[in-house]
């Protein structure tokens, strides 16, 4: 499986979706919140070219802002 990393922050509701959703399909993920990690929030905004959370890295894919479709299609999750 690729590495699931999520980007951020405190006050986030997609953000909080985002993490319920891996949680409840079983998948494990790191979480880099960005308002206390310095180097997460330079990774994102250089590294990434995000500006936004929730950002989630998926292997080499990059999805930003709340987009749950996307997700689903990365990590080929059908209903």
């Amino acid at each position: 499986m690729k590495e699931i990393i999520l980007y951020t922050q405190p006050d986030c509701p997609p953000c909080e979706i985002i993490k319920m959703f891996l949680k409840d399909c079983g998948f494990s993920f790191t979480i880099r919140d960005i308002k206390k990690d310095t180097a997460a929030h330079k990774e994102l905004t250089q590294r990434y070219k995000s500006f936004s959370t929730p950002t989630v890295i998926v292997g080499d894919t990059v999805i930003t802002g709340f987009d749950l479709e996307k997700l689903k299609s990365v990590l080929n999750i059908s209903e």
